[in-house]
């Protein structure tokens, strides 16, 4: 049933916001209040944690988990404490890794019989795919349109107002496993909190960090994170596509720690402080220290060339993009994927990275961060809090894609459809 976990909706001038970025390496809580009844926000409180209990998106420690998400809420309440006068948080909206999620485009042909378009139209093909999309082990996402078409002429943005006879709309629908959702869900209620909102992680990452032209013109995004890396594509102001790989920068880490036997902890600090995705000629006569594991004694440092470290993190970033090019080119959404990419994820701060994206999908690629979050602290205004900040965009600025939405506005127009209505409202 749509919107099983999702409790309610877009919120008024004056109203607290809160947005949770559940991820494999870290557990990120903006609390904001709305301004005006526009959807803008401010910021009021930031809050994040290292994430315990949860790989490649999916929750695999329930405990862990909760623990983690408590102690990133608990962060952005204590810094949002005056403005909240003291109340606690109620309900947070948060993401869906894409190794969880399921898209696929549908159209869906609308009888208009020479009336007006309005909104209740749009919303009764919406609710017509979304009921066909339903199923016991899915949880729908999104519905998003793509595009229309009024008596066979295609490429119309937005029918409102137009006349015809029949209307076909084009959806781009995303789902979620219903079991892996039901875990996350768990942990968010055991921290006392309601789920307001599911948003696609990488559909978040791109409202947050793409400009106006880049959704229009076609744009690719691909946010890194710690154990998944996720692909979003735009075009005509809307996601047309979205996918995900089950690899992400802690993989990078665990295939230092094994070229190097070093620690993870010790990987993580190499692959930040002299890492790259890029060799250079210099890395060959750059020496670094690396621990070896269970060896207490650093009298005696154990060198290796720059280049050994380099020379394991690039072929895995590699093996990554080829993986998203190959995606991509499966696709079949062809030209409308443009030849710009926006890089965005923890992992994609890694020197040179943006070069070997360059090399490896022949696009033009920059490094995304939230445009549209005005307040940010520099310290959470990079990549890796791009899919944090667009999931409060996602909420100010796209609520009627969400797909309880889309069932609590539709009006019935028939009389067996107002019977259909009544039943679903009130049993």
């Amino acid at each position: 049933m749509t919107g099983r976990f999702m409790k309610h909706r877009f919120k008024p001038k004056g109203s607290v916001i809160a947005a949770l970025d559940i991820g494999s390496s870290k557990i990120a809580c903006f609390i904001a209040r709305t301004v005006d009844d526009e959807g803008h926000y401010e910021i009021l409180g930031i809050g994040h944690q290292a994430s315990q209990g949860v790989k490649s998106g999916a929750v695999v420690d329930l405990g862990a988990a909760e623990q983690s998400i408590r102690q990133a809420v608990h962060s952005a309440e204590h810094m949002a404490a005056e403005a909240m006068k003291g109340y606690p948080l109620r309900e947070v909206m948060i993401n869906v890794p894409g190794t969880l999620a399921r898209s696929h485009n549908m159209t869906i042909d609308a009888e208009i019989n020479g009336r007006e378009i309005g909104d209740n139209d749009i919303r009764r093909a919406m609710a017509t795919a979304q009921e066909q999309s339903l199923s016991d082990d899915s949880e729908l996402v999104h519905t998003i349109p793509v595009g229309y078409a009024v008596d066979g002429h295609n490429g119309v943005r937005d029918p409102r107002g137009m006349y015809g006879e029949r209307m076909a709309v084009d959806l781009h629908m995303v789902t979620g496993e219903t079991g892996a959702l039901r875990n996350i869900a768990t942990c968010i209620e055991r921290s006392h909190l309601d789920i307001g909102a599911l948003c696609l992680s990488s559909y978040a990452a791109g409202l947050s960090s793409l400009v106006e032209d880049e959704k229009d013109l076609g744009c690719t995004v691909i946010d890194m994170g710690g154990g998944v890396t996720s692909i979003a594509v735009f075009y005509g102001g809307s996601m047309i596509f979205s996918d995900a790989v089950p690899v992400g920068g802690r993989h990078v880490t665990s295939d230092i720690a094994r070229g190097l036997t070093t620690a993870l902890g010790d990987a993580e600090r190499l692959k930040v402080l002299y890492g790259s995705a890029i060799a250079s000629i210099t890395d060959e006569n750059e020496l670094i220290d690396v621990p070896q594991i269970g060896e207490d004694n650093r009298s005696h440092p154990n060198h290796a060339p720059r280049s050994l470290l380099v020379g394991i993190i690039q072929p895995r970033l590699e093996e990554v993009l080829e993986i998203v090019r190959a995606r991509l080119h499966d696709s079949g959404i062809g030209a409308a994927a443009g030849r710009r990419v926006v890089l965005t994820g923890g992992a994609s701060q890694l020197p040179g990275i943006r070069d070997l994206a360059q090399n490896v999908l022949d696009k033009q690629v920059r490094l995304g961060k939230p445009v549209n979050c005005a307040g940010l602290a520099d310290a959470v205004s990079g990549p890796a809090f791009a899919t944090t900040a667009g999931l409060l965009a996602y909420i100010s600025e796209r609520s009627h894609e969400m797909p309880a939405e889309i069932m609590a506005q539709v009006q019935p127009e028939t009389l067996f459809e107002r019977i259909q209505f009544w039943l679903r409202e009130n049993w």
